[in-house]
């Protein structure tokens, strides 16, 4: 009984918080001018719960589907009426009504706290509308759609592709490398989410962190070319150094959630670099100032051509990696991530992680992550001095080999 009275107690109360955000979004409505508020949305829920007890009671399904149906057919009945007198076409409050009263019932049928889970998550929703839509106005046909082929490629592809690796050094899986691509464009979706959020840029400072969450390589060569038309570029200088760092924590975050292990090995080396470029980067634009905007790399990661070279990419390096590794172990190793680095960081530390599985050790891992690391930032360098001044490039130089000092010298101290 008392068990029973907490899954009533439950219910009812997700019942109140969906009723709480419904009846805000009307409370300048005329009064009974609604077909459901706080108090019967609460209803609602604790209805469900108490048809669910009654049905377990009686030991008969048929009376909870009776009572969802009998419920359903009057709350839409009203809703229409009230649709109808407002000329509104909307069913979310319909929709809502049924979903409290079936997580009503699943408190008392089901585990009550995956029911509050689902309430807390519908009342979340509904009250994220003016959020979602206008996120919906800011993409764009073509994102849209590379998101809906990457889906299905997912989803369907996948599935397809054979799970044993093909190549006898054990780094060519087909299933795996497609995997490891997707979780890779959707980091980077996340970034170039915020970008589109936020607005393609912010200030000097803003475009350089959400762009480099899509890529550090991008944004310096933006900055660089930029710089070229700037009287003084030691503000562009510091965008990128901000870039360079954001790039070592999209990093560690990667391979904190692929191999925790090989995580702990490079954390600090590879934060103490990362906090070296933040502290360069704070100090060049608070010596000069901000620049005028600068645009961010602001390429979708979900476009169905790079990720497909993206995953060529990282299917070349992998091979090359395990092949390397094994006939010259870690020279080979340290030497293939540095290669492939210097074209795309997350294709080498990926390839470099796979290796874990073949029992190379954690130490050997970790340096080559390491050295994937510095190759790419050497990459950067190549590419700002290609690209900009003097100006540009020779700070970015001073403050990419200051930290890389400091990444080496924690390395040596432990």
């Amino acid at each position: 009984m008392d068990s029973l009275i907490v899954q009533l107690g439950v219910a009812l109360t997700i019942g109140l918080l969906v009723g709480l955000e419904r009846g805000w979004r009307e409370r300048d409505a005329p009064d009974r001018s609604r077909t459901a508020g706080i108090r019967t949305f609460g209803i609602t829920g604790l209805l469900g719960g108490v048809i669910a007890a009654l049905a377990e009671a009686l030991n008969a399904i048929s009376v909870l589907i009776a009572g969802f149906l009998v419920f359903a057919g009057i709350f839409a009945w009203y809703k229409a009426r009230e649709a109808a007198h407002d000329e509104d076409f909307s069913v979310t409050t319909v929709i809502a009504g049924l979903a409290v009263f079936v997580l009503g019932a699943l408190c008392v049928a089901g585990d009550f706290r995956v029911a509050a889970a689902g309430g807390a998550a519908l009342a979340a929703l509904l009250a994220s509308r003016e959020v979602l839509h206008g996120l919906l106005q800011r993409l764009t046909w073509i994102e849209l759609r590379s998101a809906l082929i990457l889906a299905a490629m997912t989803v369907i592809v996948l599935p397809l592709l054979p799970d044993p690796t093909l190549d006898p050094w054990g780094g060519f899986n087909p299933r795996e490398i497609w995997l490891l691509t997707v979780l890779m464009a959707s980091i980077s979706f996340a970034g170039y989410v915020a970008v589109r959020v936020l607005g393609n840029a912010r200030g000097l400072i803003v475009s350089a962190l959400a762009g480099a969450v899509i890529s550090s390589t991008a944004v310096t060569l933006s900055l660089a070319r930029t710089a070229n038309g700037a009287n003084s570029s030691l503000s562009f200088a510091g965008a990128a150094s901000l870039a360079a760092m954001v790039s070592i924590l999209r990093v560690c975050l990667v391979v904190t959630m692929m191999t925790p292990s090989v995580a702990s090995f490079i954390a600090t080396p590879a934060l103490a670099a990362a906090l070296v470029f933040a502290a360069c980067g704070a100090i060049a634009l608070a010596i000069q100032g901000q620049e005028p905007e600068t645009p961010a790399a602001t390429r979708n990661p979900f476009e169905v051509a790079p990720l497909l070279a993206f995953a060529m990419l990282f299917a070349v390096a992998s091979t090359a990696s395990a092949a390397l590794a094994s006939q010259f172990e870690e020279r080979g190793l340290l030497a293939g991530s540095a290669v492939a680095a210097a074209f795309d960081v997350d294709a080498s530390v990926l390839s470099a992680l796979r290796l874990v599985k073949q029992s190379i050790p954690v130490e050997t891992i970790g340096h080559a992550v390491l050295t994937a690391l510095a190759a790419n930032a050497v990459g950067r360098l190549c590419l700002a001095a290609f690209a900009g001044p003097a100006r540009f490039w020779l700070p970015v130089a001073g403050m990419t080999l200051i930290a890389a000092a400091a990444g080496y010298g924690v390395i040596q101290l432990l």
